[in-house]
This record gives C-alpha cells, structure tokens and sequence, in this order.
C-alpha cells in the first residue's frame, strides 16, 4: 500500500504529461524527406541552364528546410494561449506585410506581380506567415463567438471581412491562388466550428462571386481557367504547362522510370521544382511514388483533423480549431497542387507543401507543421489530465494547463 501511495503521490506532483501525435510526426518528416530527394533530382537540369551550379536549388532548399525547423521546434514548445492572446496583434502584422508589398523599395515585382518584400539578402513572400495567422485569428475568433457562430448570421460576419480583406489584397498582387485557397479554409473553419449551412451559403456567395468576376475580366486568368479543359487544342502556347505534366505522368506507369531519369525535368517542365515538382515524382517513381506521397498527405491531414475532434472533445477549443485550420491548410493546398499537376484544376501557382523548393514557402510551412504539432501536445496533455482526474481523489484533479512544481527540483509540465 504504501509503495503504490508513492507512486501516485509522485504522479500528483508531475502533473500531467503531453505528447507529440507521432504517426503525423513521420508523415510530416517522410513528406520533408521526399522533398529534399525529389528537389535534388528535378533542380539539377534547371540551375545547369541557368549556370549557377547543379546544387544551388538543393543547397539553398537544404538551408531554408533547416531554418524552417528552428521555427518548428521553438513552435512547438511555444504555448498556444500566448498565440490566442496575441491573435490580433498577429493580424495587423499580416495586414501590414500584405500592405507593404506595395510600397516602393521594399516591395519587389517578379513576373509582373508584387508578392515578396526585399530583405537585401534574400526575398520573403508574406502570404506564406499570412495563412498561419488567419487560422491562428479565426481560431480565437471561433471561441471567443461560439454561441454567435453557432446560432447567428451575423456571427459569421467578422471572421468572413477579415479573410475578404486578405482575399482584396492578395487580388491586387495578384496572387488568385492564395486568395480562393484562405476563403475556403475560412469557410471551412466556420463550419466546423458550428456554423449553419445556410448562414455559411449567405456569406459564400457574395466572395465566390467577387472571385469569378476577377477571372472573368482578367483574360490570362480566364485562359487558365478554360485551358485545362483541354490542354491538346493549344499544347505550345496555354496549354504548354499542363501538356508535359501530363506527359510526364503517363510515363512514370506503374513504377516510374527511375529516380532521376526524368525527361520532361530537362528544361521542357517548367518550374519542375516548384509548382509541377508533381509530376516529376510521378514519372521518375511512378503510381507507387504517387501513392506513398498522397498517402502521407493523407496521413497527416487525417490525423490533424481527428486531433482537432479530440480538442473539442477535451475543451482544448482553441488548439481543436487551430488543428482544423492547419490540416484544412494542408490539405487544401496539397489538393490545387497536385489537381494542377494531373489536369484536374486550372493552373495556378502553389507549391505542394513540404515538397517543393522555396524559401518562405517551406520555412513558413515547417512553422505551420511545428503549430500543429503542439496542439497534439496540448490536447494530448488535456486527455493526460482528465485520466489522472479519474484515479486521483476529487480534491486533487490536476490542471492541465498548470505548470507544477517539485521539490527539490523544478519541473514544468509545458514542453
């Protein structure tokens, strides 16, 4: 009796513990992994031709991926009631950065569009810290306004301005992918969070027809749009890009033709290490490579959303909703990238994250990953503590949010 006295005693003063999901820690480390292989294998041809070395694409993804996981960790042993705290002061950041593109010096114009803030070393493209914060905004905003959200039109009202005003100023970059990709996760936030269908169609319908009339009277827009339809009636001009990726797709077949033996790769796929990175996997690995990268895109996509329904389950509302807006993120992205690579979407111009090369995009994207691992940890301390609840006396529950300390030593619960 008395050694199992102790031992509970020793677990009242631990308090309780927290842990990282690891079946999305190895989805999200494999997806890194590949990445890193696939950039090394479909950069080569691209920095040869431009004569700056056969690695320069790898080396500085290898730098950008290694400054992306600081971000990660410190991420991950940041509490969250710190980001929920701050939720607006990281909005009128996001405002800021998206405001600044356009000013003169500071802004950079690359390809006729003005999405990168110059740092004199090296560019940043803003929309990338943006996501994170509209998710991070509309999470607090969620459990601040439940019962409005819930049970009201004008509810919706807020979260909805707030993303339109990201979606007006990402327009006038232009930067239309990123745009559709926020109101949708917006939306899908929203309707998670409780909303009602008719309340969400309400507020939908005025932005999804805001978009349109953007493509509609942008004509390169509306080639993009109508293009993909049928790439074959003009393969050399707007249906250039998704021709070879389809090309480049059908040969991979079953098992690929090797890793690094892609054709399409050398200078006929443009930006074959960003955008269509897709179908170079695709041909040099074939349906099998296809599969193991949809599979972990699954993966961690699925096991951000089911940690989500156990924050809700748990109380943990702000890191459940943060959880959704993260894998609604992923996931979303994921599927306009690879849609675009396999014809299914028009073409726009998103990367496959954690896969393709660019810096603020996997920087900014590891940070992301390191947020939605530490909603894990805190929903997973929360399930700790309502266990221990159950074999400990009523007088003595433990906070899951509390910081406990130990004599002689000090030991905190946070990570």
């Amino acid at each position: 009796m008395s050694g199992l006295f102790d031992t509970t005693q020793a677990k009242r003063r631990q308090g309780p513990r927290g842990s990282f999901d690891m079946p999305l820690v190895i989805a999200l480390v494999g997806l890194a992994s590949i990445g890193v292989v696939m950039v090394a294998s479909s950069s080569i041809a691209v920095a040869e031709s431009q004569h700056i070395g056969a690695f320069y694409f790898l080396k500085r993804h290898l730098l950008f991926l290694s400054i992306g996981m600081v971000l990660s960790a410190i991420a991950m042993r940041t509490e969250l009631k710190l980001l929920e705290k701050h939720a607006y002061l990281l909005l009128g950041g996001a405002v800021l950065m998206l405001l600044l593109v356009f000013v003169p010096g500071i802004g950079m114009r690359i390809n006729g569009a003005r999405r990168w803030l110059n740092f004199l070393i090296t560019s940043f493209q803003p929309v990338e810290a943006v996501k994170l914060i509209l998710v991070i905004y509309t999470a607090s905003y969620l459990v601040r306004h439940r019962e409005s959200v819930e049970t009201s039109f004008w509810g919706l009202f807020k979260p909805i301005v707030v993303a339109g005003l990201f979606v007006v100023l990402l327009l006038l970059q232009p930067d239309f992918g990123s745009a559709t990709l926020m109101i949708a996760v917006t939306i899908g936030m929203i309707w998670l969070g409780g909303a009602k269908p008719v309340y969400l169609g309400g507020m939908g319908l005025p932005v999804v027809a805001l978009l349109w009339f953007v493509a509609k009277f942008e004509p390169y827009r509306m080639r993009r749009l109508t293009s993909f339809i049928d790439p074959w009636a003009d393969p050399f001009n707007d249906g250039f890009q998704l021709t070879q990726s389809l090309m480049a797709i059908g040969r991979g077949e079953w098992t690929g033709v090797g890793l690094g033996s892609s054709v399409l790769k050398l200078s006929y796929l443009p930006e074959a290490h960003t955008d269509f990175i897709f179908a170079v996997i695709s041909e040099e690995l074939g349906l099998a490579g296809i599969l193991l990268v949809m599979g972990l895109f699954a993966l961690a996509v699925g096991r951000g959303l089911t940690m989500g329904l156990k924050g809700m389950e748990m109380g943990q509302r702000f890191s459940g909703y943060v959880a959704f807006g993260i894998s609604l993120m992923l996931g979303a992205q994921t599927m306009v990238s690879i849609g675009v690579n396999l014809g299914a979407l028009p073409t726009k111009g998103l990367t496959l994250p954690l896969i393709s090369y660019g810096g603020s995009s996997i920087v900014l994207t590891c940070a992301m990953a390191g947020v939605l691992l530490r909603t894990t940890y805190e929903i997973n301390r929360a399930i700790d503590a309502r266990q221990m609840a159950a074999r400990l006396p009523a007088n003595a529950v433990p906070d899951a949010n509390a910081t406990v300390a130990t004599t002689p030593a000090r030991e905190a619960v946070t990570a």
